[in-house]
């Protein structure tokens, strides 16, 4: 008798633990760690080192006069010549910063993730215009909606500390995601806004601007590769993102801050490469500018360059003129 009332609390206390789990969980949409998924080897290059260093110094003396000083400045190059024998070099590229619009690259991936993985079980129109209008038109609203998605989680009122808790562990799905991944030194969990946050928006941010999104150059520059390599999430899935990111500098635009004309793509039309490549995520703000590119030229460069600034996001020269010195003196260069 003894026996058989030991064994019905012990079901009742695993029936209960996993009650718990169930409740702690419910609604998480985070996806397990992709098991058979190829870290990215990238091998770093005293010679790119060079060629990027180069390239950051002669642009730090250019702004000199600007007072634009080495910590204004972080980048990340990667030679993708070679598929299999990825190269690299960073100037400060493990410097945390905050990403303004680059982070919905990784939304964009993570979305893909879930997509592939059923754990978004429809692909509908809305859905697609929401895809797209984040990464090409770079729109806030559009990036809300994506993460709400993701997450399963909404803006709105301020929340007790217990359902803080829960909400807010859920708002962490797409962290999790890219740390199973290897991915580090990165914060990607907040909605992008116009203007400011409010409610829960703002207790996530503990109502002192902390928690924001942060990325690396070297962080979005792995993406970037991965994109391009099609090795993120699956091959057809890089292609669908590439193609969001295509972008078009030909011609000209009344947008200074059109991700097509603007950013990288000035150094290709002052150089003339009009047969050249581009796929790119820009992101700025009132102090930011940043832009995280692919480019393939005519006479076989393929490279990621992700360039990041601070505190003088008004200095519009500054990303293409890194890039335009890196294409002059890459292709002698291995």
């Amino acid at each position: 008798m003894k026996k058989s009332i030991s064994i019905f609390l012990s079901l009742i206390v695993i029936g209960l633990t996993f009650a718990n789990v169930a409740a702690q969980t419910k609604g998480d949409i985070n996806p397990n760690p992709q098991k058979t998924y190829p870290l990215t080897d990238i091998e770093t290059s005293p010679a790119l080192q060079t060629l990027l260093n180069n390239a950051v110094g002669e642009t730090l003396n250019n702004f000199a006069a600007k007072k634009v000083k080495t910590d204004s400045i972080a980048a990340t190059l990667i030679d993708m010549r070679d598929a299999k024998n990825l190269k690299m070099a960073n100037y400060r590229g493990e410097q945390k910063i905050y990403p303004a619009s680059v982070v919905k690259l990784f939304y964009m991936a993570a979305l893909h993730r879930w997509l592939e993985d059923g754990r978004i079980k429809i692909a509908s129109p809305e859905l697609q215009r929401g895809l797209k209008d984040m990464i090409v038109d770079s729109s806030n609203e559009a990036t809300q909606y994506i993460l709400d998605v993701l997450t399963d989680t909404s803006s709105g009122s301020e929340l007790p500390a217990k359902e803080f808790e829960t909400w807010s562990y859920k708002r962490n799905a797409v962290n999790r995601y890219f740390e199973s991944l290897g991915y580090k030194n990165i914060n990607v969990n907040q909605k992008t806004f116009c203007e400011d946050a409010y409610g829960r928006e703002q207790q996530f941010r503990n109502y002192k601007g902390e928690n924001r999104n942060m990325l690396t150059t070297n962080a979005t520059a792995r993406l970037m590769a991965e994109i391009a390599l099609g090795k993120s999430v699956s091959a057809e899935r890089s292609r669908q993102m590439l193609d969001l990111m295509r972008r078009d500098f030909s011609g000209t635009s009344k947008d200074a801050d059109d991700q097509a004309h603007g950013f990288t793509a000035i150094a290709l039309n002052e150089l003339n490469l009009k047969d050249a490549k581009l796929w790119s995520k820009a992101g700025w703000t009132s102090k930011t500018r940043h832009d995280a590119a692919y480019i393939e030229t005519p006479d076989g460069l393929k490279f990621v360059l992700v360039v990041f600034t601070e505190n003088f996001a008004e200095e519009r020269d500054i990303i293409p003129s890194i890039a335009s010195k890196i294409i002059k003196n890459f292709k002698q260069t291995r």
